[in-house]
């Protein structure tokens, strides 16, 4: 809890970009998890580097929380003040800096959102291919190491950022990595910073790859008689080489979803959204691959999607699953989890993980980047005895993807919800090093405190 003498330091300093409103307050207490609002004591509308580097040193001083903010749209409860603080709001940081088309990189701001920059690139003829669904800051993006439904063929915000800036306590600026596409120059502090949530430092800048817009894309959606041969139609797919650049599944309860909600009118069945990116002839060669094999597992109405409109509302299927499901059942929050495991272990997984949420009957859904192994189930919870038991089967399902030697996160990160698995997952040695970087770093623990692991 801020002092009243440090609420009058704050708006001197930083004015009127300086809130203590309760509304503004509420709102940057909150993301998509299903964890009630934590809302800091204050929140700064950072516009430059300046002011987050004065605002990190402050909270260094002073001994404060300080919870970096982008759209909000994580969820596993990363940007909540649980012990609070303030709030650093960082999506007033959208400029594009550089747009370096020669070498296909881009410079920006963190609140640059990710449709704000292929909206600029367009032109250009290129694009920047990680797509988590929501339009999220690729500040944020970043500090998530976020991924979608793009990364099978063009990875995650690990592989995509190659330089950037950030804030580190008790108020210095670190400037990580290079334009160039490799180095072997001494640790990887870009990598360390991708990740980190927020507990490390605020990140000011960051320089990504970019791609060139494919000469052809085609689109296509597929029917599966259960989820458990879609599934296996992708393992096919991804062993045999084929280089798609989207397979995500939705079941049979999303699609039933984004039906009633946007009249989409789409079989309601467990279906596989399939994308392809390259020449024309590249582009026909692998449809037609897929759709032999997608047919020896029980695929039917192989529906194209040629032009950008339709692609497009092939798309939004699998972009609104998660908010058309919360429509179904008014009042419910949404309790998703995901996990990734190895493609040969990923039928198994989700056969085990739907077989105990169908005999639990808790309302769920299904989609999946399950070309690469990660999928997520959501659960439509209204009171605490369905949060109990949501939770209960997320933890069977984290515990199952342990043991076949995958992750207990994807791509939401760890935030919150996931300390506990994190520990199980890469051991008490591992977790004494990330410790260790993190009061390294930051000595008084300022930096998004309670994330990844608890507060010391």
């Amino acid at each position: 809890m801020l002092t009243e003498a440090q609420r009058q330091d704050l708006q001197q300093r930083f004015g009127e970009r300086l809130s203590l409103s309760a509304s503004v307050r509420e709102a940057h207490g909150r993301d998509e998890s299903f964890y009630p609002p934590a809302p800091p004591d204050a929140v700064l509308m950072a516009e430059t580097e300046a002011e987050v580097l004065a605002a990190v040193a402050w909270c260094h001083r002073e001994r404060v929380p300080l919870i970096p903010f982008g759209a909000g749209t994580s969820l596993e409860g990363h940007v909540l003040a649980v012990h609070g603080g303030l709030c650093l709001d960082l999506t007033r940081m959208d400029a594009i800096l550089r747009i370096d088309a020669a070498d296909l990189t881009v410079t920006v701001q963190p609140g640059v959102t990710r449709e704000q920059l292929n909206a600029q690139l367009r032109d250009q003829g290129l694009f920047f291919p990680i797509d988590p669904g929501a339009n999220a800051t690729l500040g944020g993006m970043a500090g998530t190491r976020a991924s979608g439904t793009n990364a099978v063929r063009y990875g995650t915000m690990r592989e995509n950022v190659l330089m950037l800036r950030a804030v580190l306590p008790p108020g210095q600026v670190l400037r990580c990595g290079s334009r160039a596409r490799k180095s072997s120059a001494g640790y990887d502090l870009a990598r360390l910073l991708v990740g980190s949530e927020g507990t490390l430092g605020v990140i000011t800048e960051l320089t990504l790859k970019l791609h060139p817009l494919p000469e052809q894309v085609a689109a296509a959606s597929v029917q599966f008689p259960s989820i458990a041969a879609a599934v296996q139609a992708c393992i096919t797919v991804i062993q045999s080489g084929i280089p798609i650049a989207r397979c995500e599944l939705i079941d049979a309860n999303a699609v039933r979803a984004v039906n009633a909600a946007d009249h989409l009118g789409l079989p309601e069945s467990p279906m596989l959204l399939l994308e392809f990116h390259g020449s024309p002839l590249g582009v026909r060669e692998q449809v037609e691959r897929v759709q032999a094999l997608a047919a020896e597992q029980g695929g039917t109405r192989f529906d194209w999607a040629a032009t950008p409109e339709a692609r497009s509302r092939l798309w939004q299927a699998r972009h609104r699953a998660y908010w058309s499901a919360i429509q179904t059942r008014p009042g419910c929050r949404c309790l998703t989890t995901d996990v990734c495991v190895p493609i040969s272990r990923l039928a198994e997984c989700v056969d085990q993980t739907l077989a105990e949420a169908e005999a639990e009957g808790l309302p769920y859904f299904v989609v999946g980047h399950v070309g690469d192994g990660n999928f997520h189930v959501g659960f439509l919870i209204v009171d605490a005895a369905e949060r109990e038991q949501a939770q209960a089967l997320s933890d069977r399902m984290v515990q199952r993807a342990l043991r076949l030697d995958g992750s207990c996160s994807g791509e939401h990160g760890i935030g919150l919800h996931k300390q506990a698995y994190l520990l199980q997952e890469a051991g008490e040695p591992a977790l004494a090093a990330m410790r260790a970087i993190k009061a390294a770093l930051d000595p008084h623990g300022v930096m998004n405190p309670g994330k990844v692991f608890a507060a010391s």
